[in-house]
């Protein structure tokens, strides 16, 4: 699994990313993924995971939150292509 989109639903298959912010988020991503991302192809990764329907809006403001928070979360189609790529 070597691609930017296969690391991205393989991570989010088992780690739960919620940062409040996309920067914060990669950060994170980077600590628990194997493999080095720059930015960029993560940004590509996340915009072509989006695009699929393979993870949930990454933005969200939660009831009651003061400010938006970035959560890196798969959708059923996500879990089902990330067990299929693990």
């Amino acid at each position: 699994m070597t691609d930017p989109l296969s690391r991205l639903l393989a991570v989010a298959f088992r780690h739960v990313i919620n940062e409040p912010t996309i920067e914060a988020g990669y950060d994170r991503f980077r600590a628990l993924s194997a493999t080095a991302m720059d930015m960029e192809a993560f940004r590509a990764a996340v915009g072509e995971a989006l695009r699929q329907g393979l993870i949930h809006e990454p933005v969200r403001l939660p009831a009651g939150a003061l400010q938006c928070h970035w959560h890196l979360e798969l959708t059923p189609s996500g879990v089902a292509a990330a067990r299929g790529k693990v």
